[in-house]
């Protein structure tokens, strides 16, 4: 693509371009979380989450409107192979990691794709967004209650104050402002979240202080271990279950079908390559992240290139050590007085996907799919099979698809 249309296509107007700095913001507390919880730099991270969106939007013809950042998925598995392998050793098997989940879209594409989208109607798309919606607002909760970080543990009513502000600022201006405040409702809410939280003492002020302005990200390159490869290739399958929720709820909320165009192969593939060049540098696997889809759901913007400068913008930040520092002086409470509506937004989203299908909803086999979606989701249900584990969305999305498949679409209800 020539610089001159890159340019035309890539630009922004100012709404545009103050959401794409909003994004980053929206992202920037959990995407820095899963670094810090594994032992990896988030500076790194910064900048594995830009590279992979750029290159998710590269194999998904910069059609999907979608931020990808450190996914807690592999936490535990990278927190297991670490202490047993060394960090070097882990890097390498998410390599091989990642290119298992490349691989699996390439199947797709190989074995044709047509039958993809006839598994997910209406009935199994709706109560799947509600799952991701409604997993996440108990973390959102929890920070909004200064919760979330055993190390720096927040009273619950100065946390709820400062989330109710956040949240409260954030609507009014989403709601009330005129011109230029009308276009950072997430910037207001996080700034007047921070000032209230000023007199309160729970900002650490000297990470700033301590932080150098320039600062090159400290990079791990992979080492190849054959045990490590083996422990952690099988991680992978739990992230791309779940990679079709998340796709069908950027669907729901944009209008799209995106299992079609460009394709659920072409998002896999995308994933599975970001999550390989990720751990290529020393940065964890990636996610699409919900919680920007629900911002989308709010501001009912699509433009794939707000995304895209958002993660040109989490590159640049990764080696701005001063900025980056302030941002995670943000406490967890004005963080999740913002989340809270945006998670909601998901499970409204999902609500109205059901809508859809109307009179149908209640017909007994209807009724027992979202049941069965919604209670294996949120509900704690989990499925092992020695080292493997299935949970979450992840398993509510495979329950999902198997029982649209088996049960007779002829069920009458009992009664």
């Amino acid at each position: 693509m020539a610089v001159k249309d890159w340019i035309t296509e890539y630009k922004l107007n100012l709404p545009e371009s103050l959401f794409s700095v909003q994004v980053l913001l929206i992202a920037f507390g959990a995407l820095i979380t899963v670094p810090i919880l594994t032992g990896m730099d988030p500076a790194v991270a910064l900048l594995a989450a830009g590279a992979a969106t750029l290159i998710f939007h590269g194999f998904t013809k910069r059609r999907i409107p979608v931020f990808l950042a450190s996914s807690f998925a592999y936490t535990a598995p990278i927190l297991a192979a670490t202490q047993t392998w060394g960090l070097g050793a882990t890097l390498g098997g998410l390599v091989a990691a990642g290119l298992v989940y490349t691989g699996i879209g390439g199947i797709i594409y190989w074995k044709g794709r047509n039958f993809i989208p006839s598994l997910f109607p209406p009935i199994v798309i709706g109560p799947i967004i509600m799952v991701i919606g409604l997993m996440l607002v108990p973390v959102a909760v929890s920070m909004a209650l200064g919760k979330s970080n055993p190390a720096h543990l927040i009273p619950d009513k100065i946390g709820l104050l400062i989330a109710a502000i956040t949240l409260a600022v954030t609507i009014v201006m989403l709601l009330l402002a005129r011109g230029f405040l009308k276009l950072i409702p997430i910037i207001g809410g996080i700034v007047a979240g921070y000032l209230v939280s000023i007199p309160f003492g729970i900002i650490d002020f000297s990470i700033v202080s301590s932080a150098p302005w320039f600062a090159v990200p400290e990079f791990v390159f992979p080492q190849f271990n054959i045990h490590a490869v083996v422990f952690l290739v099988p991680a992978v399958v739990v992230p791309a279950i779940a990679h079709f929720g998340d796709i069908l709820a950027i669907g729901e909320i944009t209008g799209k079908d995106y299992l079609r165009e460009p394709g659920i192969h072409r998002t896999l593939l995308g994933n599975g390559a970001a999550n390989t060049v990720a751990a290529c540098i020393g940065g964890p696997p990636v996610r699409i992240y919900a919680e920007v889809s629900g911002a989308m759901a709010v501001f009912k913007n699509w433009n794939p290139a707000i995304m895209v400068w958002a993660a040109i913008l989490a590159m640049a930040l990764a080696f701005v050590g001063k900025l980056s520092a302030i941002i995670q002086t943000i406490p967890d409470p004005v963080s999740g007085g913002i989340l809270i509506l945006f998670f909601g937004a998901l499970v409204v989203a999902g609500i109205n996907c059901l809508l859809q299908v109307q009179s149908k909803l209640m017909a007994f086999r209807n009724l027992l799919i979202v049941v069965i979606i919604l209670v294996t989701g949120i509900g704690g249900i989990t499925f092992s099979a020695g080292a493997f584990t299935l949970k979450g969305v992840a398993l509510a999305t495979l329950i999902g698809v198997i029982l649209n498949r088996i049960l007779p679409d002829d069920m009458t209800d009992a009664s």
